[in-house]
């Protein structure tokens, strides 16, 4: 998993309410085990006409937010059923960082452990967050985990809340094998100890 530390990037505005899983990424793209590959299905339904072709106007497709690795958006982000494809297409896509009002806990708990960083703000600051957000691609925020601030482009900065423990794992890049094989000193003295031990086993 990449680490997250310092974040500097185009913010995309996605001011919807319930913005679902289902919508994130629809459920037939779910028959893969591959976290990569989904970024291109990422919002499918919001950003392709039946016949493939891109929907102008959805945020995504517009040139100034292709390259978004931050989306601000509307009140419980990444509710429904849970699919971990979610925050691998979002991932997939590029956006390292989801900032909201609130979060669905199954999505939101999912994020830490891909590499995504869910910030949760109060109203005011979102809305000053989304405005900037539609400024384009000339305004580029930045997330600092380390000192846990967000800041708009025109030097605005909004302290946020993490856990200690999600936070050393995302500046860490430690997912759940990562932190398993920190502590493979300590299994591989236990292995040989219990092998001296019990030689039968």
């Amino acid at each position: 998993m990449d680490k997250f530390t310092t974040l500097t990037g185009i913010a995309a505005p996605m001011p919807l309410v319930n913005i679902d899983t289902d919508m994130i990424i629809p459920k037939q793209f779910l028959k893969t085990i591959k976290r990569s590959g989904l970024g291109k299905n990422l919002f499918d339904e919001m950003r392709y006409n039946a016949d493939g072709s891109e929907i102008e106007s959805f945020v995504l497709n517009q040139p100034a937010y292709r390259d978004a690795q931050i989306l601000v958006a509307g009140d419980n982000f990444g509710c429904g059923s849970s699919r971990e494809h979610a925050p691998w297409a979002l991932l997939d896509f590029g956006i390292r960082c989801v900032i909201s009002t609130s979060f669905a806990d199954i999505f939101f708990n999912n994020c830490f452990k891909n590499g995504i960083l869910p910030i949760v703000l109060p109203q005011d600051a979102v809305d000053v967050l989304m405005g900037d957000a539609r400024k384009g691609a000339n305004a580029r925020m930045t997330v600092d985990l380390e000192v846990q601030t967000v800041t708009s482009s025109d030097g605005q900065s909004f302290g946020f809340e993490v856990d200690a423990f999600r936070k050393h794992c995302l500046l860490n890049g430690l997912d759940d094998i990562g932190l398993t094989l920190e502590k493979a000193a300590a299994i591989d003295a236990f292995e040989s100890s219990a092998a001296q031990a019990r030689p039968w086993v």
